[in-house]
């Protein structure tokens, strides 16, 4: 089982910037990609940003050329850098990795943080 660590959350003024990590933690596991989600109260939890174990990556629309996710694979660490937040980016941000044990490439495997919030102010 991998456990997932995120921090950097906190509260930004309209405009302001960001940096979340996710630090992965266990043994034996190869990452395949890590993922960032958020969740605003009453809404569904969405995804923001995904990054491949080749440095793919996929961004949301709505955080395009304002967010951008990276990783050190050699920390098993993900971050997301957050430029330009809005009051709209408020929401819980949750860390989510897709990987696969040693030997057995062929059984992915998921999880989760528990979350860090980001408060952006107007």
């Amino acid at each position: 089982q991998v456990q997932l660590v995120e921090s950097g959350g906190g509260f930004v003024h309209s405009g302001g910037s960001l940096r979340l990590s996710c630090a992965a933690s266990g043994s034996h596991f190869n990452i395949n990609s890590m993922h960032w989600y958020r969740q605003a109260p009453g809404l569904q939890r969405e995804l923001v940003a995904s990054i491949t174990s080749r440095d793919t990556t996929y961004h949301a629309d709505s955080v395009k050329g304002r967010f951008t996710i990276s990783r050190d694979n050699a920390k098993n660490t993900v971050y997301l850098q957050m430029n330009s937040l809005k009051p709209e980016d408020t929401a819980v941000y949750y860390c989510n990795a897709q990987y696969y044990m040693d030997g057995q490439p062929w059984a992915e495997l998921g999880s989760w943080g528990r979350g860090t919030q980001v408060t952006v102010t107007s």
